[in-house]
């Protein structure tokens, strides 16, 4: 079971071989998110906040059958 603070490998896709921090878990939807992995270009339009608008990288969550935890490695909480 991996869980908030587990070091992982990353089995398939683009990052395949790195390895991560897992920030957050979503059981249900059998997902991870892994810091600094799977970055994704979300747009912001421009509100009375922001005078202009943006791009802001953020992590997409990966299916937990991508990620091998590491046992090895120490937690990170």
């Amino acid at each position: 079971m991996i869980k908030k603070g587990d070091v992982v490998s990353i089995l398939s896709g683009n990052y395949k071989g790195n390895k991560g921090i897992v920030i957050k878990v979503f059981p249900k939807k059998e997902k991870a998110i892994v810091r600094g992995i799977n970055m994704v270009k979300k747009h912001v339009k421009p509100n009375t906040n922001r005078s202009k608008g943006d791009i802001l990288e953020k992590e997409a969550p990966i299916h937990i059958s991508n990620l091998k935890k590491e046992n090895n490695e120490i937690q990170i909480k």
